[in-house]
């Protein structure tokens, strides 16, 4: 039976009781994003209450999205990697290291549920400056306000059985889906989509609407009959919904009910998961859709019973359908036969029948921030084969702007959804400013971030939230160490820090976190000397040699070649950048090579310190 529990759980650390209801960084959800910030604030030293409104920590990765979206392996780095490599050494110890589960979990991305929140737990438990609240979710909070601008001094939050506590904390951090935190502190947010006019946005329609990308569930399945439980009709089904199914059916339109990547009504992400699960997802442009359009304007700004009621909406469609196609007689025999040869997973989502606990919302609020990412954002820079430089970028993300959808027209069955976009688009560079509020001093929202529809289509990443919400912990640290707001975060410093821990904010795909020269590289980069090294490939955002599905091989033309001999016009461009960072270059010699040449640029920025002067959020 689907339900939302709302059943206390214990925090997971056990500290002292000053710290059970205060601490230096208070973060709203235990979101991948959201543990990511808490982890990053307390390896900088600061106590940190992380508080998760249901029962579940890690949002979706948790909850049925373990096929993760991403492009390539090289634009994996910081909290999220090592996340992936603790969840393949999972397997590495459960099963070995040439077992079929480490194949199967894809240097980790590709983890089972379970197996995700118990990597998340312990990462969270080794750190003792950490105190978990569960079950807890904002209902207000103090500010104090000065002119236009404000800052918060505390929040409070209804436990399971109704009662309320209160927390104060110098800096919060909202790494909610819904943005929740930040609207109740009056932060501009925006939900829908803008007009073309607004930014000039190419996939953007016409006119400004109210229409969000639409969600539904991911849900977690087997064909393995050992571990295989039969879904039950859900609350208030109805036979005669499903129904006009069948038409399409013995037309032939659909080949099988479960396949990958089209002609199936439930999407089976293939490679299979470790221990032969499927992540199922909505077939993108199919003909039949588990996303439902519409039927999720009211979740951004609605209350828990709205949401609630959504939920249990999209849970009614999607699992009755299932159970339809299952049991019905109307189903001709041999598709009744394919959809019973699959079941929920026997061994996950136990407290909840065996289904997520969360439903997928893809796009909810979106703060209007310091830095308003768009369109143009994940664009190429003139001329070039990398995208636009970006000199506050804190992150980076490879996957491009992608839409499941807006609209549906046509019927339910055999219409098609309106607003639907995939498109292709280089490596990209995400600015602090689009996590800074413009007005309150101690906020940083990693999540629900500042950018338009277009825009938060290419940022709706897992792996990229989880980059923001280490980039929020170390500037939230920043701000404490340096009394002031987070607006004037020295940016150099923070992005300092975020490359000593292994944190991209540029893609390069032969110096990847781990390397001896990854941080001198992500330095050099963060100046712009990476960008001009090639020029625009003929065809825009060009990936390599496809892996399999959404999975590819590094980005060409992204690569830094240290050992290349440094051309007379890359060297002119970066003494000329040299110049500008007063900094000495190494005098000229035939033969010289880029290491060589950003070697001792880096080895005098670290003797002069030139990036000791704030930087400005943008």
């Amino acid at each position: 039976m689907f339900s939302f529990s709302r059943a206390c759980w214990t925090a997971l650390l056990a500290l002292s009781p000053s710290l059970a209801n205060s601490a230096e960084v208070l973060v709203y959800g235990g979101t991948p994003a959201g543990i990511a910030a808490a982890m990053a604030a307390a390896d900088d030293g600061q106590s940190v209450l992380l508080v998760e409104p249901t029962t579940r920590l890690g949002g979706l990765v948790t909850n049925g999205l373990s096929h993760t979206d991403f492009r390539t392996f090289e634009g994996l780095s910081g909290a999220f990697l090592d996340f992936a490599q603790r969840v393949e050494g999972h397997y590495v110890k459960t099963y070995g290291q040439n077992s079929p589960q480490v194949q199967a979990c894809f240097r980790g991305t590709f983890g089972e549920p379970k197996v995700n929140l118990a990597v998340f737990e312990a990462m969270l438990a080794e750190r003792k400056n950490i105190a978990v609240r569960m079950s807890s979710r904002l209902v207000s909070l103090d500010m104090k306000r000065n002119g236009e601008n404000a800052r918060i001094d505390s929040a409070t939050f209804l436990a399971p059985q109704g009662e309320k506590w209160t927390a104060t904390a110098q800096v919060f951090i909202d790494a909610s889906y819904e943005g929740d935190l930040m609207a109740m502190a009056g932060v501009p947010w925006q939900a829908g989509r803008e007009g073309k006019d607004k930014y000039g946005e190419s996939l953007a329609p016409d006119q400004p609407d109210a229409q969000l990308q639409a969600y539904n569930f991911r849900w977690m399945m087997t064909p393995e009959a050992k571990n295989r439980v039969a879904p039950v009709a859900p609350a208030n089904y109805r036979r005669e919904d499903f129904l006009p199914i069948v038409e399409l059916l013995e037309a032939g339109k659909f080949k099988t009910i479960f396949g990958y990547p089209s002609g199936c009504i439930f999407k089976a992400q293939t490679p299979a998961l470790p221990n032969n699960k499927y992540d199922i997802n909505d077939v993108s442009r199919g003909l039949v859709r588990l996303s439902l359009p519409g039927k999720n304007l009211e979740w951004p700004n609605g209350s828990d019973e709205v949401r609630a009621r959504i939920a249990a909406e999209h849970h009614r469609d999607q699992a009755g359908l299932l159970y339809f196609l299952q049991n019905d007689e109307a189903v001709p025999q041999k598709f009744r036969d394919q959809a019973r040869e699959w079941g929920w997973c026997r061994d996950e989502f136990t407290e909840n029948g065996h289904v997520p606990l969360q439903l997928y919302v893809r796009e909810a609020r979106r703060m209007v921030g310091v830095h308003v990412f768009v369109e143009r954002d994940s664009d190429h820079a003139p001329g070039d084969a990398r995208s636009v430089f970006h000199p506050t970028a804190i992150a980076t993300g490879d996957y491009g702007n992608n839409c499941h959808g807006t609209a549906h027209e046509g019927p339910r069955f055999g219409g098609k959804h309106a607003g639907e976009f995939y498109k292709a688009c280089p490596p990209y560079q995400i600015p602090y400013g689009v996590i800074v509020p413009k007005n309150v001093e101690n906020l940083l929202v990693p999540t629900a971030v500042s950018s338009s529809h277009v825009g938060f289509c290419a940022l709706r990443l897992e792996p990229i939230w989880m980059s923001l919400g280490q980039a929020a912990g170390h500037a939230a640290h920043l701000a404490i160490q340096a009394k002031g707001p987070v607006q004037s975060v020295p940016v150099e410093k923070l992005q300092m820090r975020l490359h000593k821990a292994g944190s991209a904010t540029v893609y390069v795909s032969d110096v990847p976190p781990g390397h001896a020269d990854f941080a001198m590289v992500q330095w050099w980069g963060a100046l712009g000397g990476l960008h001009g090294l090639s020029a625009m490939p003929a065809k825009p955002g060009e990936r390599g040699k496809n892996l399999h599905g959404q999975y590819y091989e590094a980005y060409p033309y992204h690569a830094c070649e240290l050992g290349k001999k440094l051309d007379p016009a890359t060297e002119d461009r970066w003494r000329k950048l040299a110049a500008e960072r007063k900094l000495a270059p190494p005098a000229a010699r035939e033969g010289m090579t880029r290491g060589e040449f950003v070697r001792k640029m880096w080895d005098e920025a670290k003797t002069t310190d030139p990036k000791a002067p704030a930087g400005k959020a943008s």
